[in-house]
């Protein structure tokens, strides 16, 4: 997964250098969703292995069932309002403020694992959360620069708008994961499920914001081969990360992101000449240290509870 975000990351940047006619992302993003609702129905059609257990899987849990389809759209609805949030804050917020208080995402996401999926994480896992929080900023961190346009800006507004986005993320995420193992319902079904209300979603989403210039210039204005390769890789990059999702948990997802923020910044440097600053070694080294805490083995008191309690009960007997 963080090499597939790394290559995504990189390619997407080259994308958006190069092109003079530059595309709309929310098409993209669109068509990204089309891109992961087929092969979802690909990878599906190869686990039920049969052409008459295929259909009755996606008879059964797709068009027959309306109330799953429906669970599955909460999280593409809350990350939609999670993008138009982040967009309104960063409208009224300085950038380095949005940075800092945009990785918040990362504890928020720990928060909702512990409260929605009644887990514990141990003072050491707390810590590296908080620790890649703060290398993830400072890895992404730019200097402000001085400019003569002046910018009307909401602070306060700014602020709920972050927040919003920061609870949207956590919130979706960890949702998402408890629907994923709360069933024996196959991963791709529910990746089914869930991009068919991402489609729509993202639909709407593309024509209300850039509507007039779709209709004046059509859908696929501005694709290229590198457009379509990018928009294939976060194809790829979605399904690992939902494959990340069922098999481990949501805060090792945000770990895989932080690793591929670092490796998409250290190939831009040979790729585009990007200058390494300290302040993103230190963020780099932070992240590469809160990985290291967070997997480390958590230490099991099961055991010597037990042992404690047995040896009270003798001494009791006594």
């Amino acid at each position: 997964m963080t090499l597939v975000a790394a290559a995504y990351t990189i390619s997407l940047r080259y994308t958006r250098t190069t092109d003079k006619e530059l595309y709309f992302s929310t098409t993209a993003v669109c068509i990204t969703e089309v891109i992961k609702l087929l092969l979802s129905v690909g990878l599906l059609a190869k686990e039920t292995g049969s052409l008459g257990r295929f259909k009755a899987s996606i008879s059964e849990n797709v068009l027959g069932s309306p109330k799953e389809l429906m669970k599955l759209s909460v999280p593409s609805l809350v990350y939609a309002v999670q993008n138009n949030m982040a967009f309104l804050a960063l409208s009224n917020l300085d950038a380095a403020v949005y940075q800092v208080t945009y990785q918040l995402k990362i504890p928020c996401t720990a928060l909702c694992t512990v409260l929605m999926l009644n887990r514990t994480l141990s003072k050491l896992q707390w810590i590296s959360v908080f620790m890649l929080c703060g290398g993830v900023t400072l890895v992404q961190w730019k200097p402000a620069q001085a400019t003569k346009v002046v910018v009307e800006q909401n602070p306060l507004l700014g602020f709920g708008a972050i927040a919003i986005a920061v609870l949207c993320s956590g919130f979706a995420g960890v949702y998402f994961e408890k629907v994923l193992k709360s069933s024996d319902t196959s991963l791709w079904v529910r990746n089914i499920q869930m991009y068919l209300s991402g489609i729509i979603v993202t639909l709407v989403g593309a024509y209300m914001s850039d509507g007039v210039k779709i209709k004046e210039k059509g859908f696929f204005y501005g694709y290229t081969y590198y457009v379509w390769f990018v928009i294939f890789l976060a194809s790829v990059g979605g399904l690992y990360t939902s494959v990340v999702v069922k098999y481990t948990d949501n805060i090792m997802k945000g770990f895989s992101a932080a690793a591929a923020i670092v490796l998409s910044t250290i190939a831009s440097v040979i790729l585009f000449g990007l200058q390494i600053t300290l302040t993103f070694a230190l963020g780099t080294l932070l992240v590469c240290v809160s990985i290291y805490l967070y997997g480390l083995p958590r230490q099991d008191t099961t055991s010597i509870q037990q042992g404690e309690t047995a040896s009270k009960e003798r001494i009791i007997g006594v």
